[in-house]
C-alpha cells in the first residue's frame, strides 16, 4: 500500500520540478562571467494577419517578477499586469518585427528568425549570451541556446514571450481600427470561423499573409504574392 507523501517530500519535489519558469540558467552563466543574458520569443507564427513580433528581455538578477509563464498560459490581465511589470523593472528590453511582406517574400520560419535577430540588435546593451525558444538560433553575435518549450521553463524567455504578445495584440489592435471588418482586434489575425467568413466577405486585405492558405490557393491572389516574393528584404 503506498503511503502519503510526507511535507518534507512534497517541498522537496517543488524544489526540484518549480512551477512556472526559473531563473536558474540565467544565474549559472552570470556566475561564470557571462553577462548580460537575454531570453529571445516570437508570437504570431500562426495566424493569417498580421507581422511575426519578437521581444528580447534581460532581466535584473535582484528582481525577477513573480509569476513569469509561458504567455499562451495566461489571462489577457495577467499578461498585462506582468507586462507593465517587465517594463518597468527589467534592465533592457526591445521588441521588433518582419512585415507580411517579409513573410511572403520568404518564410515564416526565416521572418520569425529575422525578427528575433532584430530584437537582440536593437536591445541597448549587447548581450553575452541568448536563450531562446525553440529549435533555431537566430543570427546574433554571440552564443544562444535554443530551449524547447522554453518560454515555461526559463524566466528570461517567459518574459520575453509576455512581451511579445502583449505588442503584437496591441498592433492587432490598431489594425482593427483602421479595417474593422476582419475583427482583428478579437481573434488578432488568427483563422477563427469569425475571420474566415470575414475573408470570404471581404476577401484579403493588405495585412494578411498571402502565403497562407488560403490566400495562396486563390488566383486573384496570384500575382499580389509574386510580388512580393520578388521583393528584396535584409535583416
Amino acid at each position: 500500500m503506498a503511503r502519503k507523501p510526507t511535507a518534507e517530500a512534497l517541498t522537496d519535489s517543488l524544489i526540484l520540478f518549480p512551477e512556472g519558469p526559473v531563473f536558474d540558467r540565467e544565474e549559472r552563466l552570470r556566475a561564470r562571467g557571462v553577462w548580460p543574458v537575454a531570453g529571445i520569443d516570437e508570437v504570431g507564427r500562426g495566424p493569417l494577419a498580421g507581422p511575426v513580433v519578437a521581444a528580447a528581455v534581460v532581466l535584473d538578477p535582484a528582481d525577477v517578477p513573480d509569476g513569469l509563464n509561458d504567455s499562451k498560459k495566461l489571462t489577457r490581465a495577467a499578461r498585462d499586469r506582468l507586462h507593465d511589470e517587465i517594463m518597468a523593472r527589467a534592465l533592457h528590453v526591445s521588441v521588433a518585427s518582419a512585415s507580411v511582406w517579409e513573410i511572403d517574400a520568404t518564410d515564416i520560419r526565416k521572418a520569425s528568425l529575422t525578427a528575433m535577430s532584430r530584437a537582440v540588435a536593437a536591445l541597448p546593451a549587447a548581450p553575452a549570451h541568448v536563450l531562446v525558444d525553440g529549435r533555431d538560433r537566430p543570427a546574433v553575435p554571440c552564443d544562444a541556446d535554443a530551449i524547447i518549450g522554453g518560454d515555461a521553463l526559463v524566466a528570461s524567455i517567459a518574459a520575453a514571450s509576455i512581451v511579445a504578445k502583449v505588442a503584437r495584440d496591441r498592433m492587432m489592435a490598431r489594425l482593427d481600427a483602421i479595417c474593422p471588418q476582419y475583427g482583428f482586434g478579437k481573434h488578432m489575425g488568427y483563422g477563427s470561423a469569425a475571420h474566415r467568413a470575414a475573408i470570404e466577405t471581404h476577401g484579403a486585405s493588405p495585412w494578411h499573409r498571402l502565403s497562407f492558405a488560403p490566400f495562396r490557393l486563390m488566383p486573384e491572389h496570384a500575382g499580389e504574392l509574386a510580388r512580393r516574393r520578388q521583393s528584396t528584404w535584409s535583416p
